[in-house]
């Protein structure tokens, strides 16, 4: 049972986040999706997180999470448009550095996505697809609300076959269901 609860602010990410988005590269938070990305990889990844914060025609935004009231940034979560069965839905995965790991910092960012997403009002779901091996992410997803559809197959990264949980969060209803 979660007696306190971490307070979090999302901010856009940005041209200074590099540093952590390095830390975020440490082989035991790439485990599930992976290994870790080259210098390359990182220097596209980091372009492609900036794009997506200033791009306010496209769905969704990477943001840098940072823990209250410290103002320590202590990894990063994002949404983003995706396609799910033939529907447009919003996609969210996040990392958190492992001196935060354990203190309810994914969650409550979690939640603060699952608003954001909300907010932008563009689609009816916002799922989650973590590795069924990533017992703390699927943990996330039962804290934060999200229901377990069941377990598919896909690649990531691209290439590398994954089995995740398929987690899907109701964001908005419509008048047909």
């Amino acid at each position: 049972m979660e007696t306190t609860r971490t307070s979090v602010r999302l901010e856009p990410w940005s041209e200074g986040d590099f540093e952590l988005l390095r830390a975020m590269n440490a082989p035991e938070l790439m485990t599930h999706l992976g290994g870790p990305e080259t210098d390359e990889q990182l220097v596209a990844r980091q372009q492609r997180y900036e794009t997506v914060a200033a791009d306010a025609e496209r769905a969704g935004c990477m943001f840098r999470i940072v823990v209250l009231p410290e103002g320590i940034p202590a990894g990063a979560i994002g949404f983003w448009e995706s396609e799910m069965d033939g529907e447009p839905v919003y996609e969210t995965g996040w990392t958190v550095l492992p001196g935060f790991q354990g203190r309810g910092v994914a969650t409550a960012a979690t939640r603060a996505v699952v608003e954001r997403a909300r907010a932008e009002g563009r689609f009816r779901h916002l799922h989650a697809l973590p590795s069924t091996e990533n017992a703390p992410s699927n943990a996330v997803c039962r804290k934060a609300g999200f229901t377990l559809l069941g377990e598919e197959d896909l690649e990531y990264p691209p290439g590398r076959p994954m089995r995740c949980n398929n987690w899907r969060f109701e964001l908005a209803t419509t008048p047909e269901g």
